[in-house]
């Protein structure tokens, strides 16, 4: 077998998730099915870095490819382009160590979050307007509250997958660009629906409706309320996947702008 490592971008707003499944449409699921096409067989493994939410994009996942094989990286990057739908893309590919899990060998993942604040024809299903007033300043001090090692069980609905509900976050940044919010999460994973929850409760304090004492509360003991607040999936781009000896790159590359 040949291991691959394939750097994919797509817009997740017609697909229900990344993680295949039975009846619904997944970018995982339309990533097998077309590689089955391209290698005429079905013992294919494409195993993701990042199990991206229903309607939640990518400007940069990475999936590991199992699969017997001749073929150049070069010329799977353009068999799956030729055949893959308009919302999904090959960025690369390249060839990677027997040993290579995109999911198991990461060690951050970066997840960036545009608030739009003003209406916009073009890219509703890449951001979350919101139409009132935000103070980004109680936003930034908030977002710092996340930092560090925490029980993020009220960020998140109940998944017996999860053996734990604490998760590192490296570092948290809001950036101003034109009429675009940019939030970018950095950590070492993230639970089902944690940044959108995240970005929620975020953006009540920006709205004055909740205080940072609330988001504590949040942290310190499991409640119910972040959940009313969970963000839309539109604006979530999963950004970054940094793997050991990797550097992180930290410019901002807001998907649309809204100026």
């Amino acid at each position: 077998m040949s291991k691959f490592k394939m750097f994919i971008e797509y817009d997740g707003t017609r697909y229900s998730g990344w993680q295949k499944q039975r009846d619904s449409k997944t970018v995982q699921g339309t990533l097998q099915r077309i590689a089955e096409d391209i290698f005429n067989t079905r013992e294919v493994d494409i195993q993701g870095a990042g199990r991206t939410d229903s309607g939640v994009h990518a400007l940069r996942q990475v999936a590991s490819l199992d699969v017997r094989t001749m073929l150049a990286p070069e010329i799977i990057k353009m068999k799956f382009n030729d055949l893959l739908p308009y919302d999904i893309n090959i960025i690369e590919v390249e060839k990677a160590h027997s040993n290579f899990h995109a999911r198991k060998d990461v060690e951050m993942r970066s997840y960036l979050y545009q608030i739009s604040k003003r209406r916009t024809a073009f890219g509703k299903q890449f951001v979350w307007w919101i139409k009132d007033k935000l103070d980004t300043n109680k936003m930034r001090s908030t977002l710092q509250l996340f930092i560090g090692m925490h029980d993020f069980a009220s960020f998140t609905d109940k998944n017996m997958e999860e053996k734990s509900t604490k998760v590192l976050i490296n570092d948290i940044t809001l950036t101003e660009v034109d009429d675009l919010i940019l939030i970018r999460i950095i950590g070492s994973h993230f639970l089902w629906k944690q940044v959108r929850r995240m970005v929620g409760v975020t953006a009540e304090v920006g709205r004055n409706h909740l205080t940072e004492n609330d988001v504590l509360k949040y942290l310190t003991s499991l409640r119910n309320e972040p959940a009313k607040f969970t963000a839309p999936p539109s604006g979530l781009y999963l950004e970054q996947v940094i793997y050991k000896g990797e550097k992180f790159n930290e410019e901002f590359s807001p998907l649309i702008k809204v100026s």
